[in-house]
């Protein structure tokens, strides 16, 4: 046998091998999915979305934990997207390529890589305890702040990194200045993909329970935080309390739970590919 043909053999055995790893995992996502749905679906009303917390399953509603989920994730994004934008800025357009810079990237880097966890258990020293926020939404919008931050940084240097070089040169030759054309063109130009990187950023922090685990969420809130220093539950932290749970009536509750944060994500997710898509349409265009 050639080498050649050896070397066919290998890839077409590596097509099929790599083929049905992604049709096994497939099914296995459509069984997940369909058996939630199956038992989920039932469940999932009105009275379930603006019902509060009880100990009869029947009764239980997730509107608190929605509104938990909510107030976390606004903040985080307040607290979250001026530095990581700013940051992202000045590390593409601003940051001379010395040694501090590559020090900064790569820290970035393996910030993003960090487990989940870790930030809860900084943010439950930091927040919690130094600065005596307490178990409070604030503490909990902090934190997660903290985890999307270099997702936002490094999703707005990339698209920033998009815009070609030859509108800069354009505008700098037009008399603009540095700040002028950043912040008029750059920015504008490269906006649909750090808008997508924000969605996705957001549509993680959503999700995210191991975090609010750390810090100390209430499993039981029978009311919806309406400051940032209130109690607060979540729904990822709702889930996993119904599912811990013996009756069957909140394994059906914690299954339409799970159906509404799906359609959250997936709902923040089509955002982010709409937005994507548009962008490099605009892109095309402009190039």
């Amino acid at each position: 046998m050639t080498r050649t043909r050896r070397s066919l053999l290998i890839d077409r055995a590596f097509y099929y091998v790599g083929l049905g790893a992604t049709l096994f995992g497939l099914v296995l996502l459509a069984f997940f999915i369909g058996d939630i749905l199956y038992w989920g679906l039932g469940r999932l009303n009105w009275d379930f979305v603006t019902g509060l917390p009880s100990r009869i399953p029947e009764k239980a509603g997730i509107y608190t934990a929605l509104m938990g989920s909510l107030w976390i994730v606004v903040l985080s994004a307040l607290i979250a997207l001026p530095v990581g934008i700013a940051g992202g800025i000045y590390l593409e357009e601003y940051g001379a390529h010395n040694r501090w810079t590559r020090l900064l990237e790569t820290n970035i880097n393996n910030l993003a890589g960090i487990p989940s966890i870790i930030y809860g258990l900084l943010g439950l020293e930091l927040f919690v305890h130094t600065m005596a926020l307490g178990h409070s939404v604030l503490s909990a919008s902090l934190t997660l702040g903290l985890l999307i931050q270099p997702i936002i940084i490094t999703t707005t240097r990339q698209a920033i990194r998009g815009v070609p070089r030859s509108l800069r040169e354009a505008s700098l030759a037009l008399g603009a200045t540095r700040w002028q054309t950043t912040i008029r063109l750059v920015v504008p130009a490269s906006l649909g993909g750090i808008l997508t990187g924000v969605i996705l950023a957001l549509s993680r922090a959503i999700g995210e329970s191991a975090p609010l685990l750390a810090i100390g969420v209430m499993a039981y809130v029978p009311f919806a935080p309406t400051t940032p220093m209130d109690e607060y539950s979540a729904l990822p932290v709702q889930i996993y309390n119904w599912i811990s749970r013996p009756q069957k009536g909140f394994e059906i509750a914690a299954a339409a739970g799970i159906i509404l944060l799906l359609l959250v994500s997936f709902l923040l997710n089509g955002l982010a590919i709409y937005y994507r898509n548009r962008w490099q349409r605009q892109m095309r265009k402009g190039m």
